[in-house]
C-alpha cells in the first residue's frame, strides 16, 4: 500500500519495483536492443508504408550525400586531351580531391602523418567514401545501365529509395568491349552491345564451347538479391526477378555499380564497394577486396550465397537464394570468367614494359618512376602489375576516427592488390572508389608512402599508367 495525496491505494509489488528502479523524472521506455549480426526476418511495417516513407526521405538522403561529394571533389567534366578508354570515351584528368584553402599538395607532402592528423588536414576526398545511403546500403546501379536493362529485358533495377551518385563522365565507358584470351583475333566480341540473357547466345554461339556458353548464361541470368527480390523486403517498386553478375560486372568489366561489403558488422564499419573488372581473373590468385578467396570458383559461389544478401544466410533463404551447384554451374561460370582478357596495350612488350620505339618520353620517364622512386612495383610488378597479395596502407595514421554520413572512417585493413593492366578503363579507384582519377591516385600514394614526388614525376607517372 502507498500513500499519494492523502489517499491510500494498492499498488502491485512489481510496479513498485519498476518505479523505484527508474531514475527521477524518467518515462519508462523499452530497453534498446543490443547490436545483432542478423537482419530482421519479419517486416513490422507494410511494403506500401515502407516505400512511401523512403520515397519521402529520398530527396534529403540524396542531398546530404551529394553535398558531401561537392565538398570533397571537383566533379566537373574535364577530359584529358588525346587520352581515351579502349572504345574512345575520354579519360578525365586532374586531381579532383579538394584541399583546404591556402594548402597545397606540396605543403601537405612535407608534413608527417602525425602532423596531418593533429592539424586535421587529411584531404576530405581521401577519407573512406560512404555509400549514397550508408545506413541502408545495398546495390545501386548507374542510370545508363538501368535504362539498357529495362530496354532489353523489361527488368527494372531502379531503387525507390536512392540513386547512384557519381557523374557518368567519371565512370567507365558503356558498354565496355570484351576481349577473350582464346580468340584474340576477334577483337571486341561484344560487337558494341551490352551482353544480356536476350542476346548472349547469338553473340557467343560458335565462339565458346558448350560449358563456357552455359557459364555465360548463368552470369547473365537474374537471381534474387537483397534489394531486388519478390518479397515485401525489397527496394524496387514491383517484385523483382533479381540481378545478374553482369549487372555490376557489365560485359565482364565494370560499370562502377556500388554496394557494401557483406563481411563487416556493425553497419557503419562496412566498406563501400567499387565493382572491380573481371578482366584478367585468370592471372589472379586472390578474389574479393578483403576476403582473400582463393579461386574464382570460391568468389562466384560466395557472391551468390552471401554477398548478394549482406552475408546473412537467414535472409538469403527468405528472399530466394540461388544455391549454385559447385561441380557444374560454378565451374562453368568460372571457366567463362577465366577467358576475359585485359584490353590491348600496344605500347607494351611481351614482358609488360614499354617498347621504347612506341612510347613517349613522358611515359618512359613515368615507367622509371613507377619501378624506382615511387615504389609502385613493390606491389604492382610487371607484366600484369599485381603481386597477388594483400597490403595494409594504414591510412588511419593520417586522421582521427570520425563518422561521415553514416560511415565510420577508421582503419581499412589489408586490401587486395588489383592488377593495373588497362587501369585507365576502370575509374574510380581504390577499393571503395574514393579516388576519381589517376592523378588522385598519385597524390594519395605520394602522401601515404611519403614519396615527395615532383610535379613532373607525378605527370609522367600518370602518363605511364595510362599506357598500361
Amino acid at each position: 500500500m502507498k500513500r499519494w495525496s492523502g489517499v491510500y491505494v494498492w499498488v502491485p509489488a512489481v510496479v513498485v519495483c519498476l518505479v523505484l528502479m527508474m531514475p527521477s523524472g524518467a518515462v519508462y521506455a523499452e530497453e534498446k536492443a543490443p547490436p545483432s549480426s542478423y537482419s530482421p526476418v519479419v517486416m513490422k511495417e507494410s511494403f506500401d508504408s515502407t516505400m512511401a516513407r523512403m520515397k519521402a526521405e529520398k530527396p534529403e538522403v540524396m542531398k546530404r550525400h551529394m553535398d558531401l561529394l561537392e565538398k570533397r571533389y571537383d566533379l566537373s567534366d574535364r577530359p584529358a586531351k588525346g587520352v581515351a578508354m579502349t572504345k574512345g570515351k575520354p579519360v578525365q584528368e586532374g586531381v579532383r580531391a579538394k584541399l583546404p584553402e591556402g594548402l597545397t599538395w606540396e605543403k601537405l607532402a612535407e608534413m608527417t602523418p602525425e602532423q596531418i592528423k593533429e592539424k586535421n588536414l587529411w584531404p576530405a576526398g581521401f577519407f573512406p567514401l560512404p555509400h549514397p545511403n550508408h545506413p541502408e546500403g545495398g546495390m545501386v546501379f548507374p542510370k545508363f545501365h538501368i535504362e539498357e536493362i529495362k530496354k532489353q529485358e523489361g527488368r527494372d533495377l531502379t531503387r525507390f529509395d536512392l540513386d547512384f551518385d557519381l557523374p557518368d563522365h567519371l565512370l567507365p565507358e558503356f558498354p565496355p568491349p570484351i576481349f577473350l584470351t582464346t580468340r584474340l583475333d576477334l577483337g571486341d566480341v561484344s560487337k558494341g552491345k551490352v551482353v544480356t540473357i536476350d542476346n548472349f547466345f547469338e553473340l557467343f554461339n560458335g565462339i565458346l564451347n558448350p560449358k563456357q556458353l552455359e557459364g555465360l548464361r548463368l552470369l547473365v541470368t537474374p537471381f534474387p538479391q537483397q534489394q531486388f527480390n519478390q518479397t515485401d523486403d525489397r527496394r524496387s517498386e514491383k517484385p523483382s526477378r533479381g540481378v545478374t553478375c553482369f549487372d555490376c560486372h557489365v560485359n565482364g568489366h565494370t560499370n562502377a555499380a556500388t554496394h557494401l561489403v557483406g563481411d563487416i558488422r556493425p553497419q557503419e564499419f562496412r566498406h563501400r564497394l567499387d565493382t572491380p573488372p573481371l578482366r584478367g581473373v585468370n592471372i589472379q590468385r586472390l578474389f574479393g577486396s578483403q576476403r582473400a578467396l582463393k579461386s574464382v570458383e570460391d568468389f562466384t559461389e560466395f557472391e551468390q550465397r552471401a554477398a548478394y544478401f549482406d552475408g546473412d544466410p537467414v535472409i538469403a533463404t527468405k528472399k530466394g537464394v540461388n544455391v549454385l551447384e559447385r561441380g557444374s554451374q560454378v565451374h562453368f561460370m568460372a571457366e567463362f570468367q577465366a577467358l576475359l582478357d585485359f584490353p590491348p596495350a600496344p605500347k607494351l612488350d611481351i614482358y609488360g614494359k614499354l617498347d621504347p620505339q612506341k612510347a613517349t618520353e613522358s611515359e618512359i620517364r613515368g615507367q622509371e618512376v613507377f619501378f624506382g622512386k615511387a615504389k609502385c612495383a613493390v606491389c604492382h610488378p610487371a607484366p600484369y602489375y599485381t603481386d597477388n597479395l594483400m597490403h595494409n596502407l594504414r591510412t588511419e595514421r593520417f586522421y582521427k576516427e570520425q563518422m561521415i554520413n553514416g560511415r565510420m572512417a577508421s582503419a581499412d585493413g589489408p586490401i587486395k592488390t588489383f592488377p593495373l593492366r588497362g587501369i585507365k578503363d576502370s575509374p574510380p579507384y581504390l577499393h571503395d572508389g574514393r579516388l576519381l582519377t589517376l592523378e588522385d591516385v598519385v597524390e594519395f600514394f605520394n602522401l601515404v608512402q611519403g614519396l615527395k614526388l615532383s610535379d613532373q614525376e607525378k605527370k609522367d607517372l600518370v602518363a605511364f599508367m595510362q599506357a598500361l
